[in-house]
C-alpha cells in the first residue's frame, strides 16, 4: 500500500508538471470529443480512435508520447500509439463509478508532446444490466388473523437493484394463489409491493401459506429477485392500534443534545394481553440519514435524537412510525411524525474576497473602488441578516451593491502616502442572532507613490567654512536635500544657479548632480577672497520634476601658507642684512638695534616670534623673542671681540611653522671713534641738508598738524559713544611689543573679525563658533556683550546688557600678545578670579580684570 501510494504521488506530480508546461508553452485546444462505452466490456475493447477525431498524425504519435494523463496507477482507458485508438484498459462497473440514474461520465485528458497540446476527451458508461434485483432479506413472514377482510394491504420487503434507467426494478409479480394478490406504490424513484388480501383466510383449512414475490427489472434479458413470504394465519385479533392522529408535527431547535428525548409516541388498542400490547418500530422505507438522527424505543415509544441535528443540512425530517399489537397475528397501525427543525444563530457570518486591489496611488479620486466583498450566513431569518462595517476611521468606507450582501470598498477621500503609506483594512460583519456572531476579514493596501513633494533642504541658507590653498577638482563641501517621495520620485539631483550676471566665482565651481559634491576648479587664497555666496537647486527625477532652492554661503579659513618678510634690517641689495656700531663703553641693556618683520597670514599664522639662531658671543646679547629688540647682555672687555655676527629666525606659529632669517653685524667702536665718524658724515652731508631743511621743516610742520587734528577726532568720537563701549584694553607700562593685526568684514546684520596676534586694542568682541571667527555686533544694535569672568582655561563667561549669563565659550584660535589688563564695570558683590588664556605653542598670558 505504501509503494502504490508513492507511485500515485509520484504520477500526481508528474501530471502537475505537464500541466504548467501547458500553461506556459503549450496549446490547449477547447473542444471536447464525446464517446460512450458499456460497462463490464473487456479488457481491450476500442472505445474511439482519437488521433484521427483529432486530426493527429499517426505516424508521429510515438515521438509525440501520445498518451492519456491520469492521477491514478491503473487507469480505465489507454491509446493505442501504432493507431491513435483509445480502448478499456480495465474492467470498468458503472455502479462503482456513478451512483444513481443520471450519465455516468468520465473525463480524459490527452497529451501529446512537440508541441506540447492537451486534449478533453469524454467517455459515457452506459449501463449494462448486470446487476439482478435483490431484497434485504431472503424471507419475510407475516402473522394474519382469520377474521382480515379482503383488501387488507401487507407491505412488502422494497428490492434494491443498482443498475439505472430501464435496468432498474419495473415490477413484482406473485406466485399464483387465491387469497393473495401484489399491488406496487410508485413512491418518489421506488416502487413499494404490497401483498393485498384478495379473500378471507380459513385457518382449519390452511394454517400456512408460502408465496414467493419475484422483483424484475426491465433490462434485457431480464433479471429477477425473489423473495419467500410466509403468512400464518391467527387466530382472531380484530383490533389493531391505532393514534390519535395520523400525522404528528413538533418542532426543536438544531444542535439539541444527543439523547434528548423529543417525542413519545402513544397508540391504543383495546384488545387484552398479548393482542393489546403495543410494540413501535420505524418504518424500513426511511431515508437511512433519519435512521442515523432519530431511535425509537419500541416498548415506550419515546423518540430520541442519536445524531447531530443541523438545520442548514435539513430544516425537516419525516418518520413513520408503525405500532403494532402481540395478538396472533398482530395488527399494526401507522402514523407520521413530522419534525420541523428551528433554526438558531450557530454560524457566523463569511467574508468572501472577490476582488481586491492591493496597491493604490495616493492620487486617486475619491470613490476610487479597492475591492469587491461577498458576505454571507448560513443561518436564516434574523440569525442570517449581516451588518458590515469598517472598524476603523480609515479614508476607505463600504458601499453596498445592488446585489444583496455584495459591498464594494472605495476610498472616501485623497490619500497622502507621506503621512500612511500602509492600510490594514478591518472590515466585521456581525448578524443579528441572538447572541450575534461576527467574522473580521483584514485587506491590506499599499499606496503607491506619487510626486507631490519637492526637494527640501534642512538649513538654508547653508554656511562652510573650509581653508584656503584647497585642492582644485575635489570636493570641497556637499549639500543634500530630502524628499519624502520614494522610488524616483525621490532621486534628487543638485544643480548650481547660473544666471546671465553670475559672480565670476560661479564659473570656478561645480557640484556632483547626484550626491551634491561641490566642486573648487580653482585653490582660493585667503588673503584675496574672503567669502563668497552661491545657490544650489535640487531637483527630484518625478514627473512633473519637482525643485527648491537653498542659498550657500562659504567663508575661507586662513592657513599658514606666508613666510615672514623681514622689513628691519634690509640692505642695499635686498637681503635681510645690516651693520650696527656701537662703542665698547656701552652698559648691559643697551638697544642695539630691532628687527622688523611682517607675516600676511592672521592669527597663530601671522603671530611673530624672534630668536637667535646664530650668534659668536651669547653672554653679549640678548633677544626680545616678542619685540625683536636687540640689546646688550653685560658691558664690553678690552677682550672683546670688534666685530660680532648675529643671525636672527623669525618665525610664525602656524601648525606647520614657516621661518625667515636676518644678520644683524655689530661693530664696537671706541666712542672717540664713533663721534668721530659721526662728525664725519655729519659734515658730508651738512652741504646737501642745508638745501632741504627748508622743506623738512615744512613737511614735519604739516605731519604734526594732520597728527593732532586725528588725536582731536579720535578724542571726540572715543568721548561721543556710550558708556557701555568705554571698555578698553589698556597696554601695560612695561609692555614694549605689538599686537597681531585683525581682518573685518559685514556679512547681513552681523560683522565678523578674524582675530590674529596683531588685532587692535579696544574692542568688544563677541565669539562665533567657527574656528577663529568672531563675530562683532553692530554698534546699532543693543545686542552687544562684556566679558565678565571665566573659571577654566581657553573659556569665557558672556553676560549680555540684561545681565543674562550665557554659556561658556570656548576661544581656541584668539591670542592676545603679551599681557594686558581688561577693565570691566561691576558691582562691590562681584569678584572675579584671573583668567588664564592658554595659547597653542604654549606660552601663557595672564590677562586681569580689574
Amino acid at each position: 500500500m505504501e509503494t502504490d501510494r508513492k507511485i500515485q504521488m509520484m504520477e500526481s506530480s508528474w501530471l502537475a508538471f505537464y500541466l504548467v508546461l501547458l500553461m506556459f508553452f503549450g496549446n490547449q485546444t477547447f473542444a471536447q470529443i464525446r464517446y460512450s462505452v458499456p460497462e463490464e466490456v473487456n479488457d481491450g475493447t476500442i472505445v474511439g480512435n482519437i488521433a484521427k477525431d483529432l486530426g493527429l498524425d499517426i505516424t508521429s504519435l510515438i515521438d509525440r508520447r501520445f498518451r492519456v494523463v491520469s492521477r491514478t496507477k491503473d487507469a480505465f482507458f489507454e491509446v493505442n500509439q501504432a493507431n491513435g485508438a483509445l480502448h478499456v484498459h480495465k474492467n470498468i462497473d458503472r455502479e462503482e463509478l456513478c451512483q444513481g440514474s443520471g450519465a455516468c461520465l468520465m473525463e480524459l485528458k490527452i497529451l501529446v508532446e512537440n508541441p506540447l497540446e492537451m486534449h478533453y476527451v469524454v467517455v459515457e458508461i452506459t449501463d449494462v444490466n448486470d446487476h439482478s434485483p435483490a431484497f434485504p432479506e431472503k424471507e419475510q413472514t407475516f402473522e394474519i388473523a382469520e377474521h382480515i377482510l379482503p383488501g387488507r394491504r401487507f407491505q412488502l420487503h422494497t428490492a434494491r437493484d443498482p443498475d439505472a434507467g430501464i435496468n432498474s426494478i419495473r415490477t413484482y409479480t406473485l406466485t399464483s394463489n387465491d387469497h393473495f394478490e401484489i399491488d406496487i406504490r410508485q413512491s418518489d424513484e421506488e416502487k413499494i409491493p404490497f401483498l393485498v388480501l384478495k379473500k378471507p383466510l380459513d385457518r382449519e383449512q390452511k394454517y400456512k401459506h408460502s408465496l414467493l414475490v419475484t422483483a424484475v427489472d426491465g433490462g434485457k434479458p431480464q433479471k429477477s429477485g425473489t423473495l419467500n413470504v410466509s403468512i400464518e394465519v391467527l387466530d382472531i385479533n380484530d383490533n389493531r392500534p391505532t393514534f390519535i392522529q395520523d400525522i404528528y408535527q413538533i418542532t426543536i431547535q438544531e444542535n439539541v443534545p444527543i439523547g434528548t428525548s423529543i417525542f413519545l409516541m402513544n397508540a391504543t388498542d383495546p384488545d387484552e394481553g398479548a393482542n393489546g400490547d403495543i410494540e413501535y418500530n420505524l418504518a424500513k422505507t426511511l431515508r437511512r440519514r433519519v435512521y442515523d438522527l432519530f431511535e425509537l424505543n419500541k416498548l415506550t415509544g419515546e423518540i430520541r435524537v442519536k445524531g447531530v441535528v443541523d438545520y442548514e443540512e435539513n430544516d425537516i425530517y419525516k418518520l413513520d412510525v408503525e405500532a403494532s399489537d402481540k395478538g396472533t397475528p398482530p395488527l399494526k397501525g401507522e402514523c407520521r411524525v413530522i419534525i420541523k427543525i428551528k433554526d438558531i444563530n450557530d454560524n457566523p457570518p463569511e467574508i468572501e474576497v472577490t476582488s481586491l486591489s492591493d496597491t493604490v496611488s495616493e492620487g486617486s479620486k475619491p470613490g476610487t473602488v479597492i475591492s469587491l466583498l461577498s458576505v454571507i450566513d448560513k443561518d436564516s431569518g434574523v440569525n442570517g441578516k449581516i451588518i458590515s462595517s469598517i472598524t476603523s476611521d480609515m479614508p476607505f468606507e463600504l458601499k453596498p451593491s445592488y446585489k444583496e450582501h455584495i459591498y464594494s470598498v472605495v476610498t472616501k477621500w485623497f490619500l497622502d502616502r507621506e503621512e500612511v503609506s500602509h492600510y490594514e483594512i478591518t472590515i466585521k460583519a456581525i448578524d443579528c442572532g441572538e447572541p450575534p456572531l461576527s467574522t473580521y476579514k483584514t485587506l491590506s493596501i499599499e499606496i503607491s507613490d506619487i510626486n507631490d513633494n519637492s526637494p527640501q533642504f534642512s538649513l538654508n541658507p547653508l554656511q562652510f567654512y573650509i581653508s584656503e590653498n584647497n585642492i582644485a577638482g575635489k570636493s570641497l563641501f556637499s549639500v543634500s536635500a530630502t524628499d519624502k517621495d520614494v522610488d524616483d520620485n525621490a532621486v534628487i539631483s543638485y544643480d548650481i544657479v547660473r544666471g546671465d550676471n553670475q559672480n565670476e566665482i560661479l564659473s570656478f565651481l561645480d557640484v556632483n548632480p547626484s550626491n551634491g559634491h561641490i566642486i573648487a576648479l580653482k585653490s582660493f587664497d585667503f588673503e584675496t577672497l574672503k567669502t563668497f555666496q552661491f545657490h544650489v537647486v535640487a531637483s527630484d527625477s518625478g514627473t512633473p520634476s519637482l525643485s527648491s532652492n537653498v542659498t550657500v554661503n562659504v567663508f575661507i579659513l586662513d592657513q599658514n601658507d606666508n613666510v615672514p618678510v623681514i622689513l628691519y634690517p634690509l640692505s642695499s641689495n635686498g637681503s635681510a642684512e645690516g651693520v650696527e656700531e656701537i662703542p665698547r663703553n656701552v652698559n648691559a641693556g643697551h638697544l642695539v638695534t630691532k628687527v622688523r618683520a611682517y607675516d600676511a597670514d592672521i592669527g597663530y599664522n601671522g603671530w611673530l616670534l624672534f630668536s637667535l639662531q646664530e650668534v659668536t658671543d651669547h653672554s653679549l646679547f640678548g633677544l626680545d623673542r616678542y619685540t625683536g629688540q636687540i640689546r646688550t647682555l653685560r658691558s664690553f672687555t678690552e677682550t672683546d671681540e670688534a666685530e660680532h655676527k648675529l643671525v636672527i629666525l623669525v618665525k610664525d606659529n602656524g601648525n606647520v611653522s614657516l621661518s625667515a632669517t636676518a644678520t644683524v653685524i655689530v661693530k664696537l667702536v671706541e666712542p672717540k671713534e664713533a663721534f668721530a665718524a659721526s662728525d664725519v658724515k655729519s659734515s658730508a652731508k651738512a652741504d646737501e641738508d642745508n638745501n632741504v631743511t627748508f622743506y623738512l621743516m615744512i613737511t614735519l610742520g604739516s605731519v604734526s598738524a594732520l597728527f593732532l587734528i586725528s588725536i582731536i577726532v579720535l578724542i571726540a568720537m572715543q568721548c561721543s559713544k556710550s558708556t557701555d563701549y568705554t571698555s578698553k584694553y589698556l597696554q601695560e607700562t612695561n609692555y614694549g611689543g605689538t599686537l597681531c593685526h585683525s581682518i573685518q568684514y559685514r556679512s547681513g546684520d552681523k560683522r565678523y573679525m578674524l582675530v590674529g596676534p596683531r588685532m587692535s586694542i579696544g574692542s568688544t568682541i563677541v565669539p562665533g563658533s567657527h574656528a577663529n571667527t568672531l563675530v562683532l555686533p553692530d554698534r546699532r544694535t543693543s545686542g552687544e556683550v562684556r566679558i565678565i569672568g571665566g573659571r577654566t582655561k581657553h573659556f569665557f563667561l558672556i553676560e549680555s546688557h540684561g545681565g543674562t549669563k550665557q554659556q561658556g565659550i570656548r576661544i581656541t584660535q584668539f591670542t592676545i600678545c603679551g599681557s594686558v589688563r581688561l577693565p570691566l564695570k561691576h558691582s562691590r558683590e562681584q569678584h572675579y578670579p584671573p583668567i588664564l588664556l592658554s595659547s597653542v605653542s604654549g606660552y601663557v598670558n595672564n590677562i586681569y580684570i580689574t
